[in-house]
C-alpha cells in the first residue's frame, strides 16, 4: 500500500494571554517536515477573535485566522494561556467539535486546563506543568494526572508539561504520522534533542556551572555513533573522563534520566528507525539497534509501542508496498498510548 503522502492540517490556538513560546513551538517543527520533497503539514494559527492577541510577555501578536480554522483540522493543538482557569467558552466549544469530528488534540503546557474543562480528559492520562498539577487535579478530579511526566498519549488526545515539553510532543507527533526517521531529522534541523520519551521526569537539572565547564554531550554523540556495540556505564565514563559515580549522577542531572535508560531509548529508537527504513530481519535490525537479539528487540518494542516488530514495520514502513503512517495499528483501532520510561537495563 502507497505511503499516505498528503498534508496534515495542524490548527493551533492562540487563547490570549498566550505564551509565545508555546505557540512557537507547532509551527517551528510541523514547518520542517518534508516528505518526497513536499510539505507534510500545513500550520494555521487561529485564536477566538483575529487581530491582536495579547501575550503572556506583554506584546501584541497579530493572528489572522479565527476559530473556524479549527474545522477540518487532523491536529488541533491549544497552547499554554495566561487565562488558563477561565478558559474561552469559544475555545472549548471548537474543542468539542473537532473532537467530535476525530480529530487528534493536544496540548501544551497549561492548555491541559481548557482539554479538562471541555470534557476531554475525563477518565484519561494528562499531565501539565508540575508547578500548575495540584490544581489541574483539585479542578477536575476525573483527570488521571500524571504529574511527572513530560507529555502523555491517550487515545486521541496529548498533553504535555511545561515549555520545553512542548517540543517533545510535537515531535512524537511527527513520530506518529511520519515515523522516527523523519522526526529525527526534524530534530537535527531544529537543533533541538532527539525524540525523548514521555515518561521521562519533568525534573531535570542542569548544575551550573557544570564541573570541568564541560557537559555530557560529546559522550553522548559518540554512543549514539556505537548503538550496535555492548556499551555500558564502564564505556560512557571512560569517553566522559570521568568515574562511573560521577557519571550516573550528572548525566542524570543533565538529561533527566539514568545513561542506561537514555541508551536503551535510542537503541529502541534506532531500531524503530530501520524498521521503517530498511527490509532487514529482525535479527539484523536488533544487532544494528544494539539490542542483542529479535527477542530482545520484540519484548523492548511491545513494552514501548503496544506492537511487536513486525506489526511496527507493517504500519510505519516507508518502503514502498509498506503499511501506512496514520499512527495506530494495521487493524485501523486507535493506538492508546501511556509513554513510561523503560527499566535501566539493556
Amino acid at each position: 500500500m502507497p505511503v499516505d503522502s498528503r498534508v496534515r492540517r495542524v490548527a493551533v490556538i492562540a487563547a490570549p494571554p498566550v505564551s509565545m513560546f508555546n505557540l512557537a513551538i507547532p509551527e517551528m517543527l510541523f514547518g520542517k517536515v518534508e516528505i518526497d520533497g513536499c510539505p507534510g503539514y500545513e500550520t494555521v494559527i487561529c485564536a477566538p477573535d483575529p487581530g491582536p492577541v495579547t501575550t503572556t510577555g506583554g506584546l501584541d501578536l497579530v493572528v489572522p485566522h479565527g476559530l473556524d480554522a479549527v474545522a477540518g483540522a487532523d491536529t488541533v493543538v491549544l497552547a499554554g494561556s495566561g487565562s488558563y482557569t477561565d478558559p474561552d467558552p469559544r475555545v472549548l466549544d471548537a474543542l468539542r467539535a473537532a473532537a467530535g469530528a476525530g480529530s487528534r488534540i493536544a496540548s501544551i503546557c497549561t492548555g491541559a486546563f481548557a482539554l479538562a474543562e471541555a470534557g476531554l480528559l475525563d477518565g484519561r492520562a494528562a499531565t501539565t506543568y508540575w508547578a500548575y498539577s495540584p490544581l489541574l487535579a483539585a479542578r477536575h478530579p476525573t483527570v488521571d494526572l500524571q504529574d511527572d511526566v513530560l507529555f502523555v498519549q491517550d487515545g486521541p488526545v496529548l498533553t504535555s508539561s511545561g515549555y520545553a515539553a512542548g517540543i517533545d510532543l510535537c515531535l512524537h507527533v511527527i513520530r506518529t504520522d511520519y515515523g522516527a526517521a523523519v522526526a529525527n531529522t526534524v530534530a537535527r534541523l531544529a537543533l533541538v534533542a532527539p525524540v525523548r520519551p514521555g515518561g521521562q521526569t519533568q525534573f531535570t537539572q542542569t548544575p551550573l556551572p557544570p564541573e570541568r565547564g564541560v557537559s555530557f554531550a560529546d559522550t553522548r554523540a559518540w554512543a549514539m555513533e556505537h548503538l550496535d556495540e555492548p556499551l555500558g556505564l564502564a564505556d560512557l565514563a571512560r569517553h566522559a573522563g570521568v568515574s562511573v559515580r560521577t557519571l550516573s549522577r550528572r548525566f542524570h542531572a543533565e538529561t533527566g534520566v539514568s545513561p542506561l535508560q537514555w541508551l536503551l531509548h535510542q537503541r529502541v529508537e534506532r531500531a524503530k528507525e530501520l524498521l521503517e527504513t530498511t527490509s532487514l530481519p529482525m535479527d539484523a535490525v536488533a544487532r544494528a539497534g544494539g539490542l542483542g537479539t529479535a527477542d530482545s528487540l520484540r519484548q523492548h518494542l511491545l513494552r514501548r509501542t503496544g506492537l511487536t516488530p513486525s506489526a511496527y514495520r507493517s504500519t510505519f514502513s516507508r518502503l514502498t508496498g509498506g503499511g501506512g503512517v496514520s499512527g495506530g495499528p494495521a487493524t485501523g483501532d486507535p493506538l492508546v498510548l501511556r509513554v513510561t520510561p523503560g527499566p535501566e537495563t539493556e
